[in-house]
């Protein structure tokens, strides 16, 4: 049994084909075929069940599939240890960020970060908290600044900042005459939402769960400049953070009348080898004031 044999194994469980995990490891087919054969005769079990048009896992392949992701990853962590060993300070990090923050604060976090760690690359992943949670479960990513929501046990979380978010409207809409909204005299507006692997997402639509409506959605975004650009046209109400409200001054924007709070977080696997440039961030993020940037 070689390390060969395992990542063959590991990318045919993953994509259910032989032939896909050829070629997505840029090997002949029968190499992949012959490999997998010979692990089931050292192992004595049948690691899948060939009767279906895609393989699946027999039930001893399933434990098996699961401890070859942990020793794999056990590998790849202590390559990459290594490689910041002899490195030092030089590195990249992966991070995953939200429309929202990116809209507000990451700018300056990046700035910052790259003012004190010049030889250190960020390279960036959009997507909503919901989607970004994943990727660091997954290993995809390096950290993550996201909405706190509901979060895996496998996630250490470090407080970024917080807020409000806020309803947004036309000017000349006439809920803007309230000092604050009740969420009930939203059921019958169009709503203008981000996408569905956002939290303030999920946190809208349990509002709406709890009053018992189905919220009118005409449409879901994932830039902010579209959604606000959106309100302006009367198309419906949206909602945002307040840090992002305070910059489009074309909008209003009221508090709710129970109003809803939110938490940004710095989030990264607590159980996946960090790299030396992962744990400069999270050093940097420690150190920063970043409550004021909100």
């Amino acid at each position: 049994m070689d390390l060969r044999q395992l990542e063959y194994f590991q990318m045919a469980s993953r994509l259910k084909s032989i032939s896909k995990a050829a070629e997505q490891l840029n090997v002949a087919q029968p190499s992949v075929s012959i490999a997998i054969q010979k692990l089931e005769e050292e192992l004595g079990v049948q690691l899948f069940d060939r009767s279906q048009r895609q393989i699946i896992l027999t039930s001893e392949g399933l434990v098996f599939f699961q401890r070859v992701n942990e020793i794999l990853t056990r590998i790849y962590d202590s390559v990459t240890e290594m490689r910041d060993l002899r490195l030092l300070q030089k590195g990249s990090i992966k991070i995953g960020i939200p429309p929202m923050i990116g809209a507000f604060l990451f700018p300056y976090i990046f700035a910052q970060f790259r003012q004190q760690y010049p030889l250190l690359e960020l390279s960036a992943i959009e997507g909503g908290s919901l989607s970004v949670q994943k990727l660091i479960e997954q290993g995809k990513i390096d950290i993550g600044i996201i909405t706190k929501s509901t979060t895996s046990p496998s996630l250490e979380l470090l407080p970024i900042t917080s807020g409000q978010i806020r309803v947004c409207l036309h000017p000349a809409h006439p809920l803007v005459k309230l000092p604050s909204i009740p969420f009930s005299a939203l059921s019958t507006e169009p709503f203008i939402l981000l996408k569905e692997d956002t939290s303030i997402r999920k946190i809208i639509m349990t509002e709406c769960e709890k009053l018992q409506f189905s919220p009118n959605i005409v449409f879901s975004s994932s830039q902010i400049e579209t959604i606000i650009g959106l309100i302006e046209q009367r198309v419906g109400v949206a909602f945002l953070f307040d840090a992002i409200t305070k910059r489009h001054p074309t909008i209003q924007s009221r508090p709710l009348a129970e109003p809803i709070y939110f938490e940004i977080v710095l989030a990264w696997n607590r159980n996946r080898y960090l790299s030396n440039a992962a744990k400069a961030f999270i050093n940097f993020i420690t150190k920063t004031e970043l409550q004021s940037k909100d």
